[in-house]
């Protein structure tokens, strides 16, 4: 349950990639909705390798305000390694994770906070009154959620953005995940606590960075990560086959031996030494990926490894990060 603070700190959390052209609109209209509410706040700004100015324009910022925080990452390490680096770096009472691209509203958090207490809950999150895109997009989009949660068992909202207020204790349980491959949106499901949806109209502002290959590979990353099902469906099939298979073969021995009949077939024959080849080498594949995930993990690398934090002597970030 949420109780009213007399004092309240604010954690407005966001990544950077290529976001130059937003940081100062960005970082404006949080001060803005931050004022309206009344609340003392932080604005952390996590610059996952942008390869333009986004950190300079980050730096030259801060040094025009003290609330403002950089966390430069020595690399690119990808949008949810970055969001997590920021949480640990967050030292607020309350944290509104957002992307600073301004294709969901920083004024959100006006929404967000009222909603946080009349509903006693530990997270609201904005979930999109209609999906933007084509319409090959939207049924993609569709289709990536539903074979996730067919797969991982994890019942994850529909049209999910990341915008997001959190309590404290929230960030503090989900932050003692340690995967070093995650898919961040099962994180959210599987941290638990009871969490609110709240319908958000998300714009078009920037050209999105996930394309269709790195979504099939973030869908393939989350089943294999949260879910043992590949791996029992591995072994149900292969059941199923070996009781046809034994059927089968108990029908042409009854048949050569009480009817003296030998069956042609080499097409089929072929046929099915082709598809059970096929099949063979799909699951050594999908066994394979979880052992490269088993390898991934045993080597313990950190999750991102921060550069510089700006301003100097900032200290929220937890040692066992860096």
């Amino acid at each position: 349950m949420v109780t009213k603070m007399t004092t309240p700190i604010i954690s407005v959390v966001a990544t950077l990639y290529k976001s130059q052209d937003y940081i100062v609109q960005f970082c404006e209209r949080i001060r803005t909705s931050a004022a309206a509410l009344e609340k003392s706040f932080e604005i952390v700004l996590v610059n996952d390798g942008s390869p333009d100015r986004s950190a300079e324009i980050a730096r030259d910022y801060a040094d025009r305000f003290g609330n403002i925080v950089l966390v430069d990452l020595s690399r690119n390490f990808g949008h949810h390694q970055a969001m997590m680096a920021g949480l640990r770096c967050a030292k607020g009472d309350f944290i509104f994770l957002i992307d600073s691209d301004l294709e969901e509203e920083p004024e959100w958090l006006e929404q967000f906070w009222p909603k946080l207490f009349e509903h006693g809950c530990d997270v609201v999150y904005g979930v999109q009154a209609s999906r933007r895109g084509s319409f090959t997009s939207r049924v993609c989009g569709h289709l990536y959620y539903h074979i996730s949660q067919l797969l991982t068992g994890l019942s994850m909202p529909l049209d999910l953005v990341t915008a997001r207020l959190m309590t404290r204790r929230y960030v503090d349980a989900l932050l003692q995940f340690h995967e070093r491959e995650i898919d961040i949106a099962a994180l959210w499901v599987l941290t638990g606590f009871e969490q609110k949806p709240i319908q958000v109209i998300k714009h078009d502002s920037s050209p999105t960075t996930y394309t269709l290959a790195k979504k099939v590979a973030l869908l393939v990353n989350s089943i294999t990560s949260y879910s043992n099902r590949p791996l029992l469906g591995i072994f149900y099939f292969g059941a199923m086959i070996s009781a046809i298979s034994g059927a089968y073969v108990f029908y042409l021995v009854v048949n050569r031996i009480f009817f003296d009949a030998t069956l042609e077939g080499w097409t089929s024959l072929m046929a099915s030494i082709w598809l059970l080849g096929g099949l063979i080498i799909s699951f050594v594949g999908i066994i394979g990926i979880y052992l490269a995930k088993v390898f991934a993990e045993t080597k313990q690398r950190p999750l991102a490894i921060v550069k510089e934090i700006y301003p100097k002597g900032y200290t929220a970030i937890k040692r066992e990060f860096l």
